[in-house]
Order: C-alpha cells, then sequence, then structure tokens
C-alpha cells in the first residue's frame, strides 16, 4: 500500500489551463452563492448567543487540524507524504457550502449552520492559509520527505483572498443591495452550485480516469477514516460542551463536511505549490474528499432525521 501512494505522489495529473480556469470560476460561483445567505444578523446570533457559534468554529479550525495530525503521525508508516500533506490542507479548509443543506436534511439547528459557514469561510482568509503552515510544517519537519511540501503564506493568503474574498463581498453586497433579486434566486443557485461543485471534482477524475481506477481503492479508505474522524470531532465537541441536541448534529456536520475544493484549487496553482513537488497524493485526497463528504453526510443526514429531538433537550 505504501509504495503504491508513493507512487502516486509522483504522478502529474493532467489539467490544462482553461481546465484550471474552470475550476476557479466555480469555485468563485459558489462562494458568491454562499455569500447571498450572509448577513449582519449572523454575527448578531454570535453576540447573543456565543457559545454554539465558538463551540462549532473551534472544532472547525482548532480540533479538526489537531485531530488530523494525529492521524497522519499514527499512520506515518502506512500513508505517504503527500497524502498526509492533503488531509492537512482539507482540514485547514472552511466548512463546505453543502453543509447547511445537509443540516437541514439532518433536522438540525440550520441557522446556525449558516452561520458557521459565514464566520468560518470569511476567517479561511486568514486560517486556512496559517493552519496549513503550521499543521504541514510541523509533519514536514519529522517526514522523510525527499523535498519538503512548503508553501508561501503570505501568496497563499493572497489566493484565498482572491478565491473567497472576492465572491464573498461581490455576494454580500448583491444581496444587500438587491435584495429581492436575491431572495428569487439564493435557492436555484444553491442547488445549481451543488450540481457544479460535483461536476468541478468529475471533471478532476475525468482528465485522470486511469490513475483514478488504480488508485481509489487505497484513497477510499483513507479519506474514509478522516472523514469519520472529523465528524466525530464535530460531535465530540458539541457533546463536551453540552450543546442541544439539534446544535450538535449541526457541528457534528459542520466540521465534517469540508470545502475540498478550494484545496484543489489551491493545489494547482503553480504559485503555491510548484509544478515540480509531488503533489498528487494530495490532490486525489482532496477531490475524492469532495464527493465522499456529501456522501457521508447525508445519509448520516437521513439517518438523524429519523432520531426525534426532545423538546426538553
Amino acid at each position: 500500500m505504501y509504495e503504491k501512494l508513493l507512487a502516486l505522489d509522483s504522478i502529474r495529473l493532467n489539467f490544462s489551463p482553461q481546465g484550471l480556469m474552470i475550476i476557479n470560476i466555480t469555485l468563485a460561483f459558489i462562494m458568491f452563492g454562499v455569500a447571498l445567505e450572509i448577513k449582519v444578523e449572523h454575527f448578531r446570533q454570535l453576540l447573543r448567543n456565543p457559545k454554539p457559534v465558538l463551540v462549532g468554529f473551534t472544532g472547525q479550525f482548532i480540533g479538526l487540524p489537531v485531530v488530523t495530525f494525529i492521524l497522519v503521525m499514527i499512520f506515518r508508516n502506512y500513508i505517504s507524504p503527500a497524502v498526509a500533506m492533503g488531509m492537512i490542507l482539507v482540514a485547514a479548509c472552511p466548512g463546505g457550502n453543502i453543509s447547511n443543506f445537509i443540516s437541514s436534511v439532518a433536522k438540525a439547528n440550520v441557522a446556525l449552520s449558516v452561520t458557521l459557514t459565514a464566520i468560518a469561510t470569511l476567517s479561511a482568509i486568514v486560517l486556512t492559509p496559517l493552519n496549513f503552515a503550521i499543521w504541514g510544517g510541523l509533519y514536514s519537519s519529522t517526514s522523510d520527505l525527499l523535498q519538503p511540501i512548503t508553501i508561501d503564506p503570505v501568496e497563499m493568503f493572497k489566493t484565498v483572498f482572491i478565491l473567497l474574498g472576492v465572491p464573498l463581498t461581490l455576494g454580500m453586497l448583491f444581496a444587500h443591495y438587491l435584495p429581492k433579486i436575491t431572495a428569487k434566486i439564493v435557492k436555484p443557485l444553491k442547488n445549481i452550485s451543488m450540481v457544479i461543485f460535483i461536476g468541478m471534482v468529475v471533471l478532476a477524475f475525468t482528465n485522470n480516469y486511469e490513475y483514478f481506477i488504480r488508485y481509489i481503492g487505497l484513497i477510499f479508505f483513507i479519506v474514509l477514516v478522516h472523514n469519520s474522524a472529523a465528524l466525530g470531532t464535530g460531535y465530540v465537541f458539541g457533546r463536551v460542551f453540552r450543546l442541544p441536541k439539534a446544535d450538535i448534529r449541526t457541528t457534528t456536520i459542520e466540521v465534517g463536511i469540508q470545502n475540498s475544493g478550494l484545496g484543489l484549487v489551491l493545489l494547482f496553482n503553480p504559485k503555491i505549490f510548484p509544478p515540480d513537488l509531488a503533489v498528487g497524493g494530495m490532490a486525489f485526497i482532496a477531490a475524492w474528499w469532495g464527493i465522499w463528504h456529501i456522501i457521508s453526510g447525508l445519509g448520516l443526514a437521513n439517518i438523524l432525521a429519523r432520531i426525534p429531538i426532545k423538546k426538553s433537550a
């Protein structure tokens, strides 16, 4: 297994400049749709009832990166360096926009979900580069990488700001000045975004179909364990801090659903990850996360939806 993953790391995935441009535009479109639902009220909710928001936020940006680092250190002799760094990169990303829909299916606290998504996405402009620099640096310094995978945090910050900050700002301004149009398009746009995101990941695999068939068996297990740990982290944080059951469902989903599309886009930015770096394993982890967390999230949500929440909880 380890030897096969090392072979995966050395693969140069097939992506044309046009394909990368499509992926960048797709992510910007998705973030614009997320921004349409970000309102001042979400931050007022944080001030009125900060505990569940802070618990979810801490689980997302502190709990998950720590758990991920522990995982890669435990399995360091069984997973390749680039696969480990891919796990760290995914953990550094904010929650995925589909988490709001999954929370509604799970009969969780949807308002909390939207608030967490809003705050996490905005915070990711700084925290995603910071988390990857910290935990990726710690792992690289203790691994047997022939060429350490290091990035320029400033360059990553600039890229994340363009990918997240610009469309989020435009979306929030659009929602503020054109509320009637926003109300009509926000739900259809969310559904379209979900389809487009899946299409983006499928595009990534289609261009590398041969590699996908060869290595999916190995990547599947790794992502399964990592995603389960992410969902578990959100659940444990909610339970430890004694949140209401509906809020625990929300923190579980928010931490378990990651914006791996952002990680995929960052990976193919030559200013952040030079073409000579062996990042095949990182790319496959991020791409398969994008598909699997939807499957696992919806599966868990449908199970939770069948379990009633007592009003006294």
